[in-house]
């Protein structure tokens, strides 16, 4: 059975709808995703490590559209973990198992992994949003999911995935998740 391992903040949990959120009520206004759109996070919102740090950022952000049946599919063809590199925000760590539990009851605690750095992942797929993590990963198949930072990139060796019906498509065919 193949392993993938999954991101979760921007791939499971929309943490651009907290960025947002949160940017708005700091300046008064929702700012258009062209301001943001292929800036780093830090550049495309100046209060981001405050928002990141704020109790609840992660225990109340939303699901990305789509995930949870796809996930569910995903559970039972792969050995499937979700990575997160979570140590870099250590208090969030019971926020995002908190999130991972009410939203994803069929995923073990066992296939939920903490980390700090993503090198040291072992697995044949890779889902992320983020290239410091995909481009040190030697599985065979890196999936890079699009978010307003790496929307205007060239994806090199990877393959972008928009959403989850793409992600569904390319490691489900014949299902009908």
């Amino acid at each position: 059975m193949q392993r993938i391992a999954i991101d979760m903040d921007g791939v499971l949990a929309d943490v651009y709808h907290q960025f947002f959120k949160m940017d708005e009520a700091d300046f008064g206004r929702r700012r258009p995703m062209e301001e943001v759109a292929g800036k780093p996070e830090r550049d495309g919102f100046p209060h981001i490590m405050q928002y990141v740090h704020t109790k609840d950022f992660f225990r109340t952000a939303p699901l990305i559209e789509g995930c949870v049946p796809v996930m569910e599919e995903l559970n039972k063809k792969y050995e499937l973990y979700i990575v997160s590199a979570a140590m870099e925000f250590p208090k969030s760590l019971e926020e995002k198992l908190e999130w991972m539990n009410r939203h994803f009851p069929f995923i073990s605690w066992q296939q939920i992994v903490f980390c700090g750095s993503k090198q040291i992942v072992q697995a044949d797929i890779m889902i992320d949003d983020h290239f410091r993590n995909l481009d040190s990963f030697k599985g065979n198949t890196s999936l890079l999911f699009t978010q307003p930072h790496n929307v205007k990139a060239n994806t090199g060796r990877h393959q972008r995935v928009n959403n989850w019906e793409d992600i569904s498509k390319l490691l489900l065919p014949n299902s009908g998740a």
